[in-house]
């Protein structure tokens, strides 16, 4: 969506602000403009309400890949846990909003202008084409700019009231590249194979069980010493079985998350998708070629930093709920 572009552009822009958590481009001031007689109250923070059109609004750009998932309870039950992550999200959001009120935290207007301007700048809009953008979205300049002004103010509140803390010494940069040469991490591409057992696209629960099945079978056939290929001719519903070499970054997340754990020879699943069911295999792996350490430094003292930021940022924001009145209302 063009409002999550313009989002990453200005996230991208303001490198001096250290950011809490990713905050999708449609969230709408929790104060702004409610009409609460009309609309269900879902969390209330402290005198601050959010309001299930608000958390609608959130939960659009990630229910996609949801909806996708064939099995009816496990798609039921991943809606569900999205749904709660993101009104939590939303709350520790408030309440970062109003720890840097309480503080005296400011961005004025000149600031969310500039933000604004740099976002235009960077995907190449006029005025016209980004209110344009906001309205295929169903928002307006003006909402825009109150959320941009509270995304701002809570990336400066975490920069000025948690990253004072946040200390990285040498010796944890020297060890973070040690680690790197070891670990999966350093794993950049994989060679993938699949077995994909079909489903309709509202399967039964006989049918879902019977699918499990079969994966679950074919699985051990290949962990008893069966070659992948020789299993997933025999049952696999796609008979290209050799998918071939994915980058990081190039399969869906939740995937990528998967293989990207596996070693070369490990067989696992199975896995939901929009065809059904799949079982994967990573038959060998590619190791991203490290740099020298001193040319290295550098960034991985920033990754160090952002990583503790954010730990620093889970503490604080932990003691703000503890103090703080909640009641979430789903």
């Amino acid at each position: 969506m063009r409002t999550l572009v313009v989002l990453a552009a200005l996230l991208a822009a303001t490198p001096a602000l250290a950011q809490p958590a990713p905050a999708p481009a449609q969230t709408k001031s929790p104060n702004a403009g409610k009409k609460v007689s009309l609309e269900r109250v879902v969390a209330v923070v402290n005198d601050s309400i959010i309001l299930q059109s608000e958390l609608d609004a959130r939960l659009l750009p990630v229910m996609a890949e949801a909806q996708q998932i064939t099995d009816p309870a496990e798609r039921r039950r991943r809606t569900a846990k999205l749904s709660s992550q993101v009104l939590d999200e939303m709350v520790n959001e408030e309440l970062i909003v109003q720890a840097a009120e309480a503080a005296k935290v400011e961005v004025d207007s000149s600031e969310v202008q500039a933000a604004i301007d740099e976002i235009k700048q960077n995907n190449n809009l006029d005025d016209a084409q980004l209110a344009q953008a906001l309205a295929s979205q169903g928002f307006t300049m003006q909402g825009y700019r109150m959320d941009l002004r509270r995304q701002l103010l809570r990336l400066r509140a975490v920069n000025q009231l948690v990253a004072p803390k946040v200390q990285v010494t040498d010796e944890d940069v020297r060890a973070r590249y040690d680690e790197l040469a070891r670990r999966s991490e350093s794993v950049s591409a994989v060679y993938l194979s699949h077995i994909l057992i079909k489903l309709p696209e509202h399967p039964s629960e006989q049918e879902l069980a019977q699918a499990k099945e079969a994966a679950t079978k074919a699985i051990d056939r290949v962990k008893a010493g069966e070659s992948f290929a020789d299993v997933a001719k025999a049952v696999s519903a796609d008979q290209n079985v050799e998918l071939g070499w994915f980058q990081r970054g190039s399969i869906n997340p939740e995937w990528e998350q998967i293989v990207f754990s596996m070693e070369k020879g490990d067989v696992r699943g199975p896995v939901s998708g929009p065809q059904g069911l799949h079982v994967f295999y990573v038959s060998d792996v590619k190791a991203s070629a490290l740099k020298p350490f001193p040319e290295m430094k550098e960034q991985l003292r920033n990754e160090l930093r952002r990583r503790e930021l954010d730990k620093q940022t889970a503490v604080w924001v932990e003691e703000l709920r503890k103090k703080a009145y909640i009641d979430i209302k789903q």
